[in-house]
């Protein structure tokens, strides 16, 4: 990737949200076109559940426990290319609203992808977290009912020691924790999952998380929240 990102076709946030609903809202419009793509990295959340999340140990099938999941996600890609697009150091930011239990589905996403992509990462980008490319996130043409809008934003994304950090301007201003366990040096977690994100969990919590955006006001501060390390890839990897 170049250190100046393509310039991208001018357009205010309205024209944007709109162009994607077009491309995305309804699943049967965003049937998979498996391409070859991979992001590694980490994916860690902060989420409405008062303790751990259950939908980790039940793979989505148990309800998070206020009936509905509320959730900030953030993305840093280490390493990644889509279609031969990089995708090294790029970070994204999602607003997620789940009304019941994950696995079926009916989520409301929002996108916020770094505004250093260039425009062939940033559509690239769209078509993975909506699920057209295939592969490890090819089941969110199923679980996504609406993509309630997509949009170019500073991620701001810090990893230090125990804690993690994402800001997207006065939209997504998230701080987490890992849980300490018994041992200093080994915070709590789950390992060997069959969790659509890894199969290793850290367990953590919200410091300070609110998110203002599309209507939703939440507030995750002391909630569940998780951090796990990501190797996904489209299906022609």
């Amino acid at each position: 990737m170049s250190d100046t990102p393509d310039t991208p076709a001018p357009s205010d946030r309205l024209r944007v949200r709109d162009r994607i609903l077009q491309q995305m809202a309804n699943p049967l419009r965003r049937k998979s076109q498996p391409t070859e793509w991979r992001m590694k990295g980490e994916l860690f959340l902060n989420c409405s559940c008062e303790v751990f999340c259950p939908c980790v140990v039940s793979l989505g099938a148990h309800p998070p426990t206020e009936g509905h999941c509320h959730a900030w996600m953030a993305i840093a890609i280490d390493e990644g290319h889509f279609e031969g697009e990089s995708l090294d150091g790029l970070n994204i930011g999602l607003l997620v609203d789940i009304p019941g239990r994950m696995a079926e589905g009916n989520w409301k996403v929002a996108a916020y992808v770094d505004d250093r992509a260039s425009q062939k990462a940033y559509n690239g980008l769209l078509k993975i977290l909506s699920g057209a490319a295939g592969g490890t996130t090819g089941l969110f043409t199923m679980l996504v009912s609406e993509i309630i809008g997509a949009e170019r934003e500073r991620v701001e994304i810090t990893r230090e020691g125990n804690r993690r950090s994402i800001m997207v301007g006065r939209k997504i201003q998230g701080e987490i924790e890992t849980l300490a366990g018994k041992s200093p040096d080994h915070p709590v977690m789950i390992s060997n999952s069959k969790y659509w994100m890894g199969p290793d969990i850290i367990a953590a919590r919200g410091i300070k998380s609110k998110l203002r955006d599309y209507g939703r006001v939440w507030d995750f501060s002391g909630k569940s929240a998780e951090i796990c390390p990501i190797d996904w890839s489209g299906p022609g990897r």
